[in-house]
């Protein structure tokens, strides 16, 4: 039981955050389908920040400094996405696919160059991220993921930026009729999301274990993250709440060895299909009742009304 309140809740932050990223891009009208990729760099570059902290850095110092390296590389990589998508109005989507792609194999050149062979394995300490609740081992990432949580909240809905923001991506040239920036205020959404996006591929690569290696990018978390996204009807709390119910279906695979799930002798990988087993089947109940920003994926013509 304690494992799968362990697991849950880290998956549960890891989906979260991404999803809250995801979330502020497309609140703003730009489809983010690239946050997979957004998390392979955010999580190698918080990995690499952590392997060059000095032996007397502080654990604050060594969280502060790799959170903030995730975040910036998220941010910076998601830039590419923006001006494709904004400036050159390019399609989002597959704009979104060719940064996956691409992700992975800068992640793979990285490391084997940080590692001087052939692996693309990179070897960390996990400690400073790592502490408990009670009887339960929690990350971090659980008191991050709460914050942000109520920060997005409260500037999706409770500041003019969030409004504005909203508003670009419902009806931008009502917004831009009133003096706000379009392109400007979707700029700032998907540098939002990255930033998000890797911070939470940082949280999703550390904590769990001491060694990743970066074939295998993220495993399919960010696609999933778009699920809960959807799932959570672009809403920070149902956001959160859909992360929570995904994640159990992700924790399976975790314990399936050494819970009672043992007994049903499934192989581990069945357990590993479940969250994206369980996304398919949820969203093709719910997709119609979703209502996603109506000017997302369109790109904005200042000269077009």
């Amino acid at each position: 039981m304690l494992l799968l309140v362990k697991y849950t809740l880290l998956y549960a932050m890891v989906l979260m955050l991404v999803a809250l990223g995801g979330m502020f891009s497309e609140r703003s009208g730009i489809i983010n389908i690239a946050l997979e990729g957004i998390m392979v760099i955010g999580g190698l570059c918080g990995v690499i920040m952590i392997m060059i902290m000095p032996a007397g850095a502080s654990n604050f110092q060594i969280v502060l400094y790799s959170c903030l390296a995730a975040a910036g590389s998220g941010a910076i990589y998601a830039a590419l996405l923006a001006f494709a998508s904004i400036n050159l109005k390019a399609d989002q989507t597959i704009g979104g696919t060719a940064l996956n792609l691409l992700a992975t194999a800068i992640a793979m050149v990285v490391a084997k160059r940080v590692n001087g062979v052939q692996g693309s394995k990179l070897s960390y300490s996990n400690e400073a991220f790592l502490g408990n609740i009670g009887p339960v081992s929690v990350s971090v990432f659980l008191y991050i993921g709460l914050v942000l949580l109520l920060i997005s909240f409260i500037v999706l809905y409770k500041t003019r930026f969030g409004l504005r923001l909203r508003a670009c991506g419902e009806h931008p040239q009502a917004a831009d009729s009133v003096g706000v920036n379009v392109y400007r205020m979707r700029w700032w959404g998907v540098l939002i999301s990255g930033a998000l996006g890797g911070l939470g591929g940082l949280a999703y690569i550390v904590p769990p274990v001491q060694t990743w290696n970066f074939e295998v990018g993220v495993s399919g978390m960010g696609f999933l993250a778009l699920a809960v996204m959807i799932f959570g009807q672009w809403h920070p709390l149902r956001i959160f709440l859909a992360a929570m119910f995904f994640s159990v279906f992700r924790t399976l695979a975790n314990i399936s060895d050494s819970t009672f799930l043992s007994v049903l002798q499934w192989p581990k990988e069945i357990y590993s299909m479940m969250p994206f087993v369980a996304s398919i089947v949820i969203l093709s109940f719910t997709s119609k009742k979703s209502r996603a920003p109506k000017a997302e994926g369109i790109p904005y013509d200042k000269g077009a009304r």
